[in-house]
């Protein structure tokens, strides 16, 4: 073990970031939340909670292992660590050493697969059943997360005398905090899974509208506030980094909001409050690959894109009529898409050294050409890998609730509460009347 103090400093920043991450999975509980109509707000805030219930206790198993143990390969880690064994009283070092508890580095990572997890529910709001789901969870997490998590963010123990770095990491793939391993990951699982799972009931002719945006807002801004554990502490330091990092997803989500707001403006006439949550989101995605890799105006540049872009993005599942419930894919993957491939142009080793420069700096094309081989290979991964999943779970235990289940609300059928009471039917029965005749006549053309 190399000569090192443990600094408080670094440790007291790292432990702060890890519980505004930890913030985050309820912040998109209520964000999600208030999306759903209100039949559906408990069952919609529950499975982001089992996602948390199961992705700890896996990740304490087996899963910071694979995803970061000191042997396996580029593909995969071992289970030199399973149960955390081996790690108290350690360091944490992941292509050096630092002078944290190597267990402060392990809780946060767990929480970027915690709200990976969650952020996936968004696609199969209303209608997934909640044994599916949390089956799904758990293998997936198993099956693509952790491996994924490898690939980008394992740099290899070379000091301490482990191997086995990510392949993306390898291949120079720029990631600071996760656009390929969490958001393009979790959209492109979002999508495969709403692709199998179907169309909800009366979906493109039945209105489905937000029933709480109080809650979207709080959500946002839950998000808003946790992303600067989730940016800048993966600078795993109170340091310059971390305040670069810091600084660009400040303004990057301010450009995001008001590019988003402009769309709107522009094509609808109004601007509405859940454009400027979605705004504030899709920059918040498109800023984390970036966050320390480029300066402030570029930041800027990355934030006003992905708000304007992904404005746009969430109208295509009605266009290509898959039903990605809450925009999974037009926020999360389409955003991080966008920032891992605006480094290509906007990346600069004056803000950090062990990244690259960009073609706006006097790069080349393969900056460019790395980038756009993470993203793919992340989204083709996790695409494939739910479908089969969501296909096996399909023909065997089945991944919906009834249509009468789906139609009277699914809180009440599977939770046996209701989010609202508002008289004696509760929220889903004062909901699950609207439209119920018309949504029953549409059955068999959805």
């Amino acid at each position: 073990m190399p000569d090192i103090e443990l600094s408080a400093g670094d440790t007291a920043w790292v432990l702060t970031a890890a519980a505004l991450v930890l913030l985050m999975t309820p912040g998109v509980a209520f964000f999600y939340g208030g999306m759903t109509r209100a039949k559906s707000v408990l069952n919609m805030m529950m499975m982001s909670f089992l996602a948390l219930g199961l992705v700890t206790v896996l990740w304490v198993a087996f899963g910071y292992s694979l995803a970061f143990g000191d042997g396996g390969n580029g593909f995969v880690g071992d289970l030199s660590f399973a149960g955390l064994t081996g790690l108290v009283g350690e360091f944490a070092a992941n292509g050096g050493v630092y002078p944290i508890p190597a267990l402060a580095f392990v809780m946060f990572q767990l929480m970027f697969a915690v709200i990976t997890v969650a952020l996936i529910t968004g696609s199969v709001a209303d209608r997934m059943k909640f044994l599916a789901w949390g089956i799904f969870a758990a293998v997936w997490a198993t099956l693509v997360y952790f491996p994924v998590a490898h690939w980008v963010f394992d740099f290899g123990d070379a000091e301490l005398g482990g191997s086995g770095a990510g392949w993306l990491a390898n291949l120079g793939v720029l990631d600071f905090a996760g656009g390929t391993a969490v958001h393009i990951n979790a959209g492109a699982a979002g999508l495969a899974l709403a692709i199998v799972l179907g169309r909800r009931v009366g979906f493109g002719k039945t209105p489905m509208k937000p029933h709480s945006l109080p809650l979207v807002i709080l959500g946002a801004s839950l998000l808003y506030f946790g992303w600067f554990g989730f940016n800048a502490g993966s600078a795993l330091g109170a340091n310059g980094l971390a305040a670069v990092a810091f600084t660009n997803t400040m303004v990057a989500t301010a450009a995001g909001i008001l590019g988003w707001l402009l769309v709107e403006k522009i094509r609808d006439g109004h601007a509405t409050s859940l454009g400027a949550a979605s705004g504030a989101v899709a920059a918040l995605v498109a800023i984390t690959p970036a966050c320390a890799f480029v300066e402030p105006w570029g930041a800027i540049v990355i934030g006003a894109l992905a708000g304007i872009i992904c404005a746009f993005a969430v109208t295509l599942k009605y266009r290509l009529r898959y039903d990605d419930s809450l925009d999974v894919v037009g926020v999360h993957l389409v955003g991080g898409v966008v920032g891992c491939l605006a480094l290509g142009f906007l990346a600069t080793t004056s803000v950090n050294e062990l990244g690259k420069d960009g073609l706006l700096y006097g790069g080349d094309w393969s900056v460019l050409g790395t980038q756009a081989i993470g993203a793919g290979a992340v989204l083709a991964y996790s695409f494939v890998v739910t479908v089969v999943l969501a296909l096996i779970l399909k023909f065997t235990i089945k991944l919906r609730v009834s249509t009468d289940d789906e139609i009277s609300g699914i809180d009440l059928a599977v939770h046996a509460e209701t989010g609202y009471e508002l008289g004696e039917s509760g929220g889903g029965g004062v909901f699950a009347g609207i439209g119920a005749g018309a949504v029953r006549r549409n059955l068999e053309e959805n």
